[in-house]
């Protein structure tokens, strides 16, 4: 193709990806004027007008104005700047579109719902980031209100909100749609209360509620349980050193919150809780399952878990459940070493005849 050359209208309207027809509109609207006419009177283009001519087929396709893209080729904006206004509509729309999305799958999933439904599900993907925290310092307000716990613990319940970015997913804002429509619900509401007053009604349930033991699991402790969980992980032994480090200073941080001195009583007794949870765990969901009243799951629990989908926090379905045996193991006190037996001592090395215990013990 050379600089100078020109073509007729049908191989500029092949070049450039349009119609003949669209080739003499845009001409005819004073966008892309041929270059000259042939001896015939027929309309001719050059290389530079074949590329104008391109130029608008793909801004049409972004559905540009046209006075917008006479603007640009006369020079009154940037190529650069009108396709960032464009981005910024596009932006828009998908965003639109998104949230149009989750109602419509939300109704879907209510069985097809009603108008009434269907403007309420509007009101909430358009809500701004202060009607969503209005709405979720009611709930807790509500549910809070009167709870007989230790002080505090309903605070920091309420630090566990949703946060719903400011370019959400389709999931995402199905996930604040039924959030917002469940937290607005009065028999959501008593359904969390009466759970959370059930769940830490007993004495040793208040201990996990207050401030203290709270800290421990959520900051202070966390790491120390991590760094527990990677030697297991890791394939170590329960007792080989590196788990053993580990465990006594998880331990040891524990009992620091009521001052109790690491002993090996105190060992025994926390690995014997820990061998525990498994059966705990599992008869606390049989016990839920039949009690006919308020669940973990059906509450708090299901709170929490759509406060992690809008958040883009909630956990991987194949996580590896906490390995409490192996904890217990690591925390159960080994007793004083093995003795030594007579004609097991040569060149001052010592010899253990004694095969060691199962599992490291």
């Amino acid at each position: 193709m050379s600089d100078h050359e020109l073509y007729p209208i049908g191989d500029a309207a092949r070049r450039s990806g349009l119609s003949v027809s669209a080739v003499r509109f845009y001409a005819d609207a004073g966008l892309v004027e041929p270059t000259g006419l042939n001896g015939a009177g027929h309309r001719m283009y050059d290389i530079d007008a074949i590329a104008r001519l391109e130029l608008v087929r793909t801004l049409r396709e972004l559905d540009t104005g046209l006075d917008e893209i006479r603007r640009l080729l006369e020079g009154d904006t940037t190529l650069h700047g009108l396709l960032t206004t464009h981005l910024g509509i596009v932006e828009r729309q998908e965003r639109t579109l998104r949230a149009r999305r989750a109602v419509l799958r939300a109704l879907i999933k209510q069985g097809g719902g009603t108008p009434a439904q269907a403007g309420l599900m509007h009101k909430l993907v358009s809500m701004t980031d202060e009607e969503r925290e209005q709405t979720i310092d009611d709930f807790w307000h509500d549910v809070g209100e009167d709870l007989d716990v230790p002080e505090g613990f309903v605070d920091r319940l309420r630090t566990m909100r949703p946060v719903l970015p400011a370019d959400p997913t389709a999931a995402q804002l199905e996930a604040w749609i039924e959030l917002a429509d469940l937290v607005t619900d009065p028999g959501f509401r008593d359904a969390v209360r009466a759970y959370l007053q059930d769940a830490y009604s007993t004495p040793e349930a208040r201990v996990l509620a207050t401030d203290p033991f709270q800290d421990f699991i959520h900051v202070t402790g966390a790491p120390l349980m991590e760094e527990l969980l990677a030697a297991y992980r890791a394939g170590e032994p329960p007792r080989s050193p590196r788990a053993q480090q580990a465990v006594t200073r998880f331990m040891e941080a524990a009992t620091a919150l009521s001052g109790t001195p690491l002993t090996p009583e105190v060992r025994n007794r926390m690995a014997d809780g820990y061998r525990r949870i498994p059966g705990i765990l599992r008869r606390l969901a049989q016990d839920e399952a039949t009690s006919g009243g308020p669940v973990y799951d059906d509450t708090h629990g299901r709170y929490l878990s759509l406060v992690a989908r809008i958040n883009g926090t909630a956990p991987e379905d194949h996580h590896d459940p906490l390995p409490c045996a192996w904890i217990a193991d690591a925390m159960r006190d080994a007793g004083p070493p093995h003795p030594r037996r007579p004609g097991t001592e040569a060149a001052g090395a010592t010899v253990i005849t004694d095969p060691p215990p199962a599992n490291g013990r």
